[in-house]
């Protein structure tokens, strides 16, 4: 049997016990790492977003609080331009947030109507894509005028070509949402991802919650 451990008094010496962590600094590391978790998650996973005007109304709301599926289109890593583990493209339907081409500092959400290659166009309100009407059951018209196109492109506009890499974007709240018939398209760098459900639903005109709209899956 190996000879026990003693101290010069005679007396067993015990293990060295390891030191326990401050508290303090336990919170802290708690802390810093529930952090960086969550900047990964929201800037490589999914990120929230509250809507802000009627433009895509009757689909979302203002005040509608939305989450975004951010790697379906590719992740995209800080610092760097490519994008990385893309399931697909965006796809004519979706409904998607992306920077606004005149201020980056702008997040905007519209449906994508058309994708690279296509031709779309605008006559009386109604559009085509590649010469064939294309109406989306989402689409609503709260006005009434008609706008020539020399005066507004809002419902006459075009043909246009849809470039490379590139996407037109409408809004479902038809007449009056700012988007591609004014500004023109959206580079497939500055999309950041697809809307999927509404998480939290606040009317502030009626100061309540839109119970109805909480979990609802965004099509």
């Amino acid at each position: 049997m190996a000879a026990e451990k003693v101290t010069t008094a005679g007396i067993p010496a015990t293990p060295n016990q390891p030191k326990k962590k401050h508290i303090a600094r336990e919170y802290a590391e708690s802390i810093i790492v529930a952090v960086i978790l969550a900047l990964i998650i929201r800037t490589l996973v999914v990120q929230a977003f509250k809507i802000p005007s009627g433009s895509m109304e009757d689909t979302l709301a203002i005040g509608d609080h939305i989450l975004v599926n951010k790697f379906i289109y590719g992740m995209k890593i800080p610092f760097v331009d490519s994008k990385f583990f893309k399931i697909r493209d965006p796809r004519r339907g979706d409904v998607i947030v992306f920077e606004y081409p005149e201020d980056a500092s702008k997040d905007f959400i519209k449906r994508v109507i058309g994708t690279p290659g296509d031709t779309v166009e605008v006559k009386e309100k109604k559009v085509y894509v590649n010469g064939l009407p294309y109406e989306n059951p989402h689409e609503v018209h709260k006005e009434k005028d008609l706008f020539p196109r020399e005066q507004n492109p809002r419902d006459n506009m075009g043909p246009v070509k849809v470039p490379a890499d590139s996407y037109f974007m409408m809004g479902d709240n038809r007449d009056r949402s700012y988007d591609s018939r004014f500004w023109g398209f959206v580079k497939g760098d500055k999309v950041k991802g697809l809307a999927f459900i509404k998480y939290w639903s606040w009317d502030n005109e009626h100061f309540r919650v839109r119970l109805r709209s909480i979990g609802k899956l965004i099509d």
